[in-house]
């Protein structure tokens, strides 16, 4: 797990290095697979239900799940989400960050701040005896005191052998709920925050998920390990 983590965590990276206005999302997506290959381990994501890309990267109102395409191409003042997974000796490593497009305004820019922090804040509930969703409740709580919404229809969840496994870790509700806590666990603990109002809409592709009145979206996540004390991130650069 700490070996797919970390190429998952370099692969994200490598996609926030290459965000800048010209460049189009499948020049990313294509970078991503190179990395990940070259390194003995193959995108989580690609094909994964039939989904076309090795990274899912989102843009402005796009909360998840964007499709790469040449299509796409970035410009001055996007926000664009990079969420990426790794798959190599048997374990998943999936991460996503959100990153600025050369200049973006301060209202951009906090709602990509918050929704980092967020998970941070979340995570402090994130030690053995604790509940599920007392992780979710103290994301939650720190989203909306900075004025924004939580994402409800998609939630985080365990992360193992299989991309997605239980517990299904939300971002939202009360705490004291859900699967206790116990060491050797890892999950995908990911909140996806709207500026304006939570509810979102998938179009016709099936995959691209938007805001529906159209408010900018981030989206930042991290698979961590529950011990005995402080979670671990395992999807951090060695430097990190």
């Amino acid at each position: 797990m700490r070996r797919a983590g970390r190429l998952a965590a370099q692969a994200r990276r490598l996609a926030g290095s290459m965000v800048r206005p010209g460049v189009s999302t499948l020049e990313i997506d294509e970078a991503v697979r190179s990395y990940l290959e070259g390194q003995g381990a193959r995108p989580s994501f690609l094909g994964y239900g039939g989904f076309p890309g090795s990274a899912c990267i989102s843009v402005n109102d796009v909360v998840i799940h964007g499709i790469p395409s040449k299509q796409v191409v970035l410009r001055e003042g996007d926000l664009v989400s990079v969420d990426v997974g790794a798959f190599v000796d048997g374990f998943h490593g999936d991460c996503a960050a959100t990153f600025a497009c050369g200049e973006i305004s301060p209202e951009a820019r906090r709602l990509m701040e918050v929704t980092e922090r967020s998970f941070w804040q979340g995570i402090q509930m994130a030690r053995a005896g604790q509940r599920v969703s007392d992780i979710s409740h103290a994301v939650q709580q720190y989203v909306e005191a900075n004025g924004y919404s939580v994402v409800r229809d998609f939630v985080g969840h365990g992360v193992g052998t299989k991309l997605h496994e239980a517990p299904e870790v939300p971002n939202y509700g009360p705490a004291g709920h859900g699967a206790r806590l116990q060491p050797g666990m890892t999950l995908a603990v990911e909140p996806m925050v709207c500026q304006g109002d939570w509810h979102v809409r998938v179009l016709e592709d099936r995959w691209t998920t938007v805001t529906q009145d159209g408010s900018l979206a981030a989206h930042y996540e991290n698979t961590i390990l529950i011990t005995q004390g402080e979670p671990e991130v395992l999807t951090a650069c060695e430097d990190e």
